[in-house]
Protein backbone atom coordinates (compact mmCIF):
# COMPACT_ATOMS: atom_id res chain seq x y z
CA UNK A 1 0.00 0.00 0.00
CA UNK A 2 1.42 3.38 -0.99
CA UNK A 3 1.47 6.30 1.44
CA UNK A 4 -1.52 7.97 -0.20
CA UNK A 5 -3.61 4.77 0.05
CA UNK A 6 -3.21 4.76 3.85
CA UNK A 7 -6.00 5.99 6.11
CA UNK A 8 -5.51 9.47 7.55
CA UNK A 9 -4.39 9.42 11.20
CA UNK A 10 -4.99 12.55 13.27
CA UNK A 11 -2.68 14.13 15.82
CA UNK A 12 -4.51 16.78 17.85
CA UNK A 13 -1.79 17.20 20.48
CA UNK A 14 -0.13 20.44 19.32
CA UNK A 15 -0.56 22.89 22.26
CA UNK A 16 -1.55 25.92 20.14
CA UNK A 17 -4.17 23.90 18.30
CA UNK A 18 -5.58 22.50 21.55
CA UNK A 19 -5.84 25.97 23.11
CA UNK A 20 -7.71 27.31 20.11
CA UNK A 21 -9.99 24.26 19.92
CA UNK A 22 -10.86 24.34 23.62
CA UNK A 23 -11.78 28.04 23.40
CA UNK A 24 -14.57 27.36 20.87
CA UNK A 25 -18.23 27.10 21.76
CA UNK A 26 -19.89 23.68 21.83
CA UNK A 27 -21.80 23.96 18.51
CA UNK A 28 -18.58 24.81 16.64
CA UNK A 29 -16.64 22.02 18.39
CA UNK A 30 -19.34 19.55 17.27
CA UNK A 31 -18.93 20.67 13.63
CA UNK A 32 -15.16 20.31 13.83
CA UNK A 33 -15.37 16.87 15.45
CA UNK A 34 -17.68 15.79 12.65
CA UNK A 35 -14.85 16.72 10.26
CA UNK A 36 -12.36 14.76 12.40
CA UNK A 37 -14.57 11.67 12.08
CA UNK A 38 -14.77 12.16 8.33
CA UNK A 39 -11.00 12.59 8.05
CA UNK A 40 -10.35 9.35 9.92
CA UNK A 41 -12.53 7.46 7.43
CA UNK A 42 -10.60 8.73 4.38
CA UNK A 43 -7.41 7.67 2.69
CA UNK A 44 -4.99 10.41 1.73
CA UNK A 45 -6.01 10.08 -1.93
CA UNK A 46 -9.66 10.59 -0.95
CA UNK A 47 -8.73 13.59 1.19
CA UNK A 48 -6.88 15.28 -1.66
CA UNK A 49 -9.99 15.16 -3.87
CA UNK A 50 -12.68 15.83 -1.23
CA UNK A 51 -14.67 18.92 -2.22
CA UNK A 52 -15.72 19.83 1.33
CA UNK A 53 -12.35 19.69 3.06
CA UNK A 54 -10.42 21.70 0.46
CA UNK A 55 -6.86 20.48 1.14
CA UNK A 56 -4.52 23.27 0.00
CA UNK A 57 -0.78 23.82 0.18
CA UNK A 58 0.32 27.04 1.87
CA UNK A 59 2.56 28.70 -0.66
CA UNK A 60 4.02 31.03 1.96
CA UNK A 61 5.05 28.18 4.30
CA UNK A 62 6.63 25.06 2.78
CA UNK A 63 5.29 21.67 3.90
CA UNK A 64 2.22 23.17 5.59
CA UNK A 65 -1.34 22.87 4.38
CA UNK A 66 -4.76 24.29 5.08
CA UNK A 67 -7.91 22.23 5.48
CA UNK A 68 -11.52 23.26 6.08
CA UNK A 69 -12.92 21.87 9.33
CA UNK A 70 -16.22 23.81 9.28
CA UNK A 71 -17.79 26.64 7.34
CA UNK A 72 -16.13 29.05 9.77
CA UNK A 73 -12.79 27.40 10.57
CA UNK A 74 -9.74 26.19 8.71
CA UNK A 75 -6.75 24.44 10.25
CA UNK A 76 -3.08 24.65 9.37
CA UNK A 77 -1.67 21.13 9.30
CA UNK A 78 1.48 19.23 8.42
CA UNK A 79 1.64 15.73 7.04
CA UNK A 80 4.12 13.26 8.47
CA UNK A 81 3.65 9.88 6.79
CA UNK A 82 0.04 8.83 7.35
CA UNK A 83 -0.40 11.34 10.20
CA UNK A 84 -2.00 14.77 9.88
CA UNK A 85 -0.73 17.00 12.69
CA UNK A 86 -3.12 19.85 13.48
CA UNK A 87 -1.10 22.98 14.25
CA UNK A 88 -3.53 25.89 14.49
CA UNK A 89 -7.16 26.93 13.92
CA UNK A 90 -8.19 30.05 12.04
CA UNK A 91 -11.59 31.72 12.03
CA UNK A 92 -10.99 33.65 8.86
CA UNK A 93 -9.68 32.25 5.59
CA UNK A 94 -6.78 34.72 5.42
CA UNK A 95 -5.56 33.76 8.90
CA UNK A 96 -4.80 30.25 7.73
CA UNK A 97 -2.66 31.68 4.96
CA UNK A 98 -0.58 33.95 7.18
CA UNK A 99 -2.32 37.14 6.01
CA UNK A 100 -3.60 39.77 8.42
Amino acid sequence: MSGNDAKVKLDLNFPEFQSELFDLDIPEIKKIFKSFKKLRSLTWNQLFTDQGLHWEALKSVPDKHSIRLSLSYRAVVVREGATMRMQSLHLDHDGAYGKK
